[in-house]
């Protein structure tokens, strides 16, 4: 029996009809007024209790996008179908760029929610399958485990191979999604402590009030709640590694002490009158500028320092597209773990060149995501642009896509391949060519001027390398006119 539905939305008569007609379906729901009530109930609720949400994007507080921010940042991991209007597909894309598995639009017919949730549950299903398999999966062991043919992902393994030899604080930089835990992993796997614990710790997941607890440990009866003695993960990762990712969000005032476990190697768990003594690896990771957050104030100089000494900077998907398609073939090898997954033997030549054009925003979470949803919905033994609906409608008119005839990317045994000229052919249409835009949208509905601005001013600051002033130049528009038009499309100016 798979579990409720949750309905997120604002508006009472939507829910109603929401939830009338998924009860129709013979769907169990739970229904919610907004995004704050969305996050309590995934909080509180057991693993399998939901098995997949429609979320409306437009609502008072925590709308939808944050919602789907924070979804993505405490790890829920069930499928999303989001609510929009008619006439918000920026909105969607944005959407679907942070975690969304699809959308409708309101009012939506009762066949095109069938079908959305039947896809949504099918996906949720085979997500607990890959992860009741993955449980006693064995960590990477070292850089030769890393998928990459990049030559600058070349540099991450020898700076990494580098540090491994010594217990000197790395810091891991690069845009969520990259691989900064891997690359920690791969750290840990080549040093002499490959064998000791290695402890992860989201410090951007937890909430604020329980950082110090879970870094440092408790003492029973040090606040309230605490009914037993909590060691914390310095404690825990004694002898081995502790990995602190998105170091960035930590609070100023836990800070001052990580600072003091770091320089002494002592603890001072929380309601406890002795200190702990602890041996670690500590390797930090952000996707932030630290340097700009210590002089915003938001982070301390003297931690950064002490963090910063052995930087590792790992570079994001759409600046190493040679991984692309190397990653895929390990994607459908290894993450789907039965039923469709086991019929696909590859990906066709024009469905790799639709996802090498791509710019992953999200990275190689995302693709891994994507690849894992295209295994799921598959209807053949060759994934074609049809399983990957989201991405094709992002690149489709800057790319040829060219027929679903080109042979599987693998190399399983029976599996037809190309010639060589024709993947040649293939990898070579990977990259949008220069001035040419989507003007369709994936109804085939001419898209907005606003649209289009938004792709004209993505494409200017790509073209320029994030030279704002020479993009304003370009475009004919003020450098305030410019970043106004980000805040506007929900862009940060520093990413």
């Amino acid at each position: 029996m798979t579990g409720s539905i949750l309905i997120v939305d604002d508006d009472p008569v939507q829910r109603r009809l929401l939830e009338g007609v998924l009860t129709k379906f013979g769907h169990r729901t739970v229904v919610l007024d907004g995004g704050a009530a969305a996050l309590v109930a995934l909080e509180k609720a057991p693993d399998g209790a939901f098995s997949a949400m429609i979320l409306d994007l437009a609502m008072p507080g925590l709308d939808g996008i944050g919602v789907l921010k924070a979804m993505r940042e405490r790890a829920f991991v069930i499928p999303v179908i989001v609510q929009t209007s008619h006439g918000s597909i920026e909105t969607v894309v944005q959407a679907m760029r942070h975690g969304a598995f699809d959308f409708v639009v309101k009012p939506a017919s009762p066949d095109r929610l069938r079908n959305a949730i039947a896809k949504a549950l099918k996906v949720a299903a085979a997500g607990g399958e890959v992860r009741r398999s993955r449980g006693d999966a064995p960590a990477s062991s070292g850089f030769r485990d890393l998928v990459t043919r990049s030559p600058r992902m070349d540099k991450v393994t020898r700076l990494g191979l580098k540090a491994a030899a010594s217990d000197i604080p790395i810091l891991i930089e690069g845009e969520s999604g990259v691989g900064k835990e891997l690359v920690a992993r791969a750290i840990q796997g080549e040093s002499e402590r490959r064998r000791k614990p290695f402890v992860t710790v989201n410090c951007g997941a937890i909430p604020a009030n329980l950082v110090e607890s879970i870094l440092f440990g408790h003492e029973k009866g040090a606040f309230t709640g605490a009914t037993e003695k909590h060691v914390g993960k310095f404690v825990e990762a004694d002898g081995g590694t502790l990995f602190l990712d998105e170091i960035g969000d930590l609070p100023l005032d836990v800070q001052v002490k990580l600072l003091r476990a770091v320089q002494s190697g002592e603890v001072d768990p929380v309601g406890s009158r002795q200190t702990v003594k602890v041996d670690i690896r500590l390797i930090s990771a952000t996707h932030r500028d630290l340097l700009q957050q210590v002089k915003d104030g938001k982070f301390r100089e003297d931690l950064f320092y002490r963090l910063n000494v052995y930087p590792i900077f790992v570079p994001p998907l759409r600046e190493r597209r040679e991984d692309i398609a190397p990653l895929v073939r390990h994607f459908i090898e290894h993450v789907g773990m039965g039923g469709a997954s086991r019929r696909v033997r590859g990906i066709a030549g024009p469905a790799l060149a639709m996802l090498e054009a791509y710019d992953w925003p999200g990275n190689i979470r995302q693709l891994e995501n994507a690849v894992f949803r295209a295994l799921v919905l598959a209807e053949g033994d060759v994934l074609s642009e049809a399983e990957f609906p989201q991405i094709r409608a992002q690149v489709e008119g800057r790319v040829d896509l060219g027929s679903n005839e080109a042979g599987a990317t693998d190399d399983a045994p029976g599996a037809r391949k190309p010639e060589p000229s024709a993947r040649d052919e293939a990898a070579g249409a990977v990259r949008p060519r220069s001035g040419l835009f989507q003007a369709l949208d994936e109804r085939g509905n001419v898209r907005t001027l606003a649209a289009l601005e938004l792709d004209m001013i993505r494409f200017s600051i790509s073209h320029y390398k994030g030279q704002m002033s020479e993009v304003a130049r370009r475009l004919g528009i003020g450098r305030s006119t410019l970043y106004r038009k980000l805040k506007e499309y929900g862009i940060d100016a520093e990413t």
